[in-house]
């Protein structure tokens, strides 16, 4: 839902955003299927816990790292995954003259540099959890250009993925459309014309620090800790009682 005083603003912050983008989803997908969260970027991470935690999900993060053209270096033109898939914007490579050569050197360079990283500050150097024959929902915070979904993409069919969904707030009308062609469903409250910035669609927006991200993703492992836990204690006093009422027989 838009704000009344301004057309532009369709948030009031990340938690009305959150809010939205869950209402927009099917709950048969996640009764019947179980999905697996992933967030492919750390903007993603807090949308991607929330629909963890109403829908009863696991959730991961995918790691990205986007490669930026020589001559400017606040554009994009590539991004690489922690699988080392390489996605590229090939109508910026060509306008701008940009080899390949170069793309997948500076792919392998911030994978090295940077994706590894991130993997340790996030996961403490663990793998992505298994999705082999699993049905997967990627949520980011928006999608611009659509290069890190794209990247998310390529990196879940790499193991083995049955469906994959794609979730987020708000994206461009345009990318929403390529999306559908290349994934299971899309689920956003918000397509638009004309995209500029996620700033400019939020009366309140900060961008989320280290500490909020990793607070985040602790979090959420210690709940798994705790539910796994629970399940244990569970099935430890079911054998017992069966143990029992055998001795009793």
């Amino acid at each position: 839902m838009q704000n009344s005083s301004d057309p532009n603003t369709y948030f009031e912050d990340r938690q009305d955003a959150a809010a939205q983008l869950i209402s927009t989803l099917p709950k048969e997908l996640f009764h019947d299927k179980e999905p697996v969260i992933i967030a492919v970027s750390e903007g993603g991470v807090y949308f991607a816990d929330k629909i963890a935690k109403a829908q009863h999900c696991d959730m991961d993060i995918l790691l990205t790292e986007a490669i930026l053209a020589p001559n400017n270096p606040e554009l994009a033109i590539a991004m690489v995954s922690e699988t080392e898939e390489v996605v590229m914007h090939k109508a910026l490579i060509d306008s701008f003259g940009i080899s390949e050569d170069y793309v997948y050197g500076e792919a392998q360079r911030k994978y090295d540099d940077e994706v590894l990283s991130y993997v340790y500050r996030y996961r403490k150097g663990k793998d992505i959890l298994p999705l082999e024959g699993k049905y997967v929902v990627l949520v980011d915070e928006c999608v611009e250009t659509g290069l890190t979904m794209m990247v998310a993409l390529k990196s879940v069919i790499a193991r083995g993925v049955k469906d994959i969904y794609i979730a987020t707030p708000i994206l461009d009308r345009g990318v929403y459309e390529n999306l559908l062609n290349v994934c299971d469903g899309v689920f956003c409250p918000h397509k638009i014309n004309d995209y500029i910035s996620i700033e400019y669609y939020y009366k309140n927006f900060d961008h989320l620090t280290f500490d909020e991200i990793s607070e985040i993703i602790d979090a959420y492992e210690y709940r798994k800790q705790k539910q796994s836990q629970q399940i244990q204690k569970s099935d430890t006093h079911a054998k017992g009682n069966k143990t029992v009422c055998k001795q009793n027989q």
